[in-house]
């Protein structure tokens, strides 16, 4: 048998993640996004496996990003993302007394020590009420118990087959609030719906983390574009004793500047991701206007548009400042190394004179140990001269010293041309 991926059944898999639940109206939705790291994210899902305990269910298996299950009095729903861990709580209620009080929550049913306990900081919280009921009636009964009318945002979505409301407001007790009232809709589909509305106000909040950092980063940018201009007319008037300090200067803001960047782009890059989620939420919601009010999809266009601007504008500034601070960097360099070229002709100009000098040393040294060769040499003739002249050598010693001179100096001389020719042809 054929050898099977490790990863082939986990990735097989992932298309069936967080799956859509059907719902079927009225029911009560309470939704909660809490921030958290790494071990914030694991302690949720030991927090999770608590409350399970506590009523005897099964516990999540380990390494479980999600899990849904029914707890009586309520449904719980907890899913682990890269950056957080939601959860959603849900129950049905009694829609009669709608128009008298305002409904209740998921979140009511939900133990209260246990809740507060939530791993992490809360990011976002939604209490969702979904119904079947239409009618401008309805409509007036949740704007005057649910919403607040000055800001309401309305739309008919799938194909008319509903209609959504919310304020995009915080209220009293910390959650915004969204009604959905549903007629004809398979409960698979309003499943579908009512997760696609619970994202939008979700990576909405989570597309929005990358603003402050935005804000910040736009200070931290002004400033060392500002040292840049700064650093780029010191350069243009720069002598060669000052361009080694301002190239210390401009390295250390290319380390500032890198530094900045590598601390925001994956926020940014997140942030961009979020916001094209929202996108393409609202787009699968399939909205048309209600009433004359703004749509979810035009009220996003306009009111997160500047954030989103702001944070592009700013990744965009803060690559560009990186490729100027490069270029700069690259300019300055190259003349650093220009001039130091020059300084290294000079001085290869300067060993080529004194090479020259000491050649002609050479050559003057060469003529006098000619002399003091041939010197020592005709001495050495001129004893064994003697000691020949004593068994017969027909010339007395300084004959044949005197006559002996001209042929060592020219020997000796021819010798060192030789050795010359041999050391300088190497």
């Amino acid at each position: 048998m054929y050898a099977t991926h490790p990863q082939r059944i986990p990735l097989h898999n992932e298309i069936h993640a967080r799956p859509p639940e059907a719902m079927s109206a009225p029911l009560a939705i309470s939704h909660i996004v809490m921030t958290a790291d790494a071990g914030e994210r694991e302690a949720s899902r030991e927090h999770l496996a608590a409350l399970l305990r506590e009523r005897h269910l099964p516990q999540p298996a380990a390494g479980a990003a999600h899990l849904r299950m029914d707890l009586g009095a309520f449904r719980i729903r907890w899913e682990m993302h890269t950056e957080f861990v939601t959860w959603t709580f849900t129950r049905a209620f009694d829609a009669e007394a709608f128009g008298e009080r305002e409904p209740p929550t998921a979140i009511e049913a939900v133990p209260k020590e246990w809740l507060a306990q939530l791993p992490g900081k809360c990011l976002a919280s939604l209490h969702l009420w979904l119904l079947s009921a239409r009618g401008s009636a309805v409509n007036g009964n949740l704007v005057k118990h649910v919403l607040q009318e000055d800001t309401l945002v309305a739309s008919t979505v799938v194909d008319g087959h509903g209609e959504v409301y919310t304020d995009f407001a915080i209220h009293a007790d910390g959650f915004s609030r969204m009604v959905l009232l549903a007629a004809g809709i398979t409960p698979r589909r309003l499943g579908r719906l009512v997760q696609q509305l619970i994202e939008i106000d979700t990576y909405r909040m989570a597309a929005l983390l990358g603003l402050p950092a935005a804000r910040e980063a736009a200070a931290v940018l002004a400033t060392a574009e500002g040292e840049l201009a700064e650093l780029a007319g010191s350069i243009r008037a720069a002598g060669r004793d000052q361009e080694p300090q301002l190239l210390d200067r401009l390295t250390r803001l290319a380390g500032q500047v890198e530094s900045q960047h590598a601390a925001t782009h994956s926020r940014f890059s997140a942030s961009s991701a979020y916001f094209q989620l929202v996108d393409r939420r609202i787009e699968d919601i399939s909205e048309t206007r209600l009433a004359g009010l703004q749509t979810i999809g035009e009220f996003m266009e306009r009111r997160l548009s500047p954030a989103r601007a702001t944070c592009e504008w700013a990744a965009r500034r803060q690559d560009a400042l990186s490729q100027r601070v490069s270029r700069i960097s690259n300019l300055l360099r190259t003349r650093v190394e220009i001039e130091q070229q020059q300084s290294s002709q000079e001085l290869l100009a300067t060993m080529n004179r004194r090479q020259g000098l000491q050649l002609k040393l050479q050559a003057t040294v060469e003529g006098l140990s000619v002399a003091a060769i041939t010197y020592y040499i005709v001495g050495l003739v001129s004893y064994l001269a003697k000691g020949a002249h004593a068994v017969g050598w027909p010339w007395s010693a300084e004959s044949t010293a005197a006559l002996a001179i001209p042929v060592v100096a020219f020997g000796v001389w021819l010798s060192l041309r030789k050795l010359h020719s041999t050391v300088f042809a190497d």
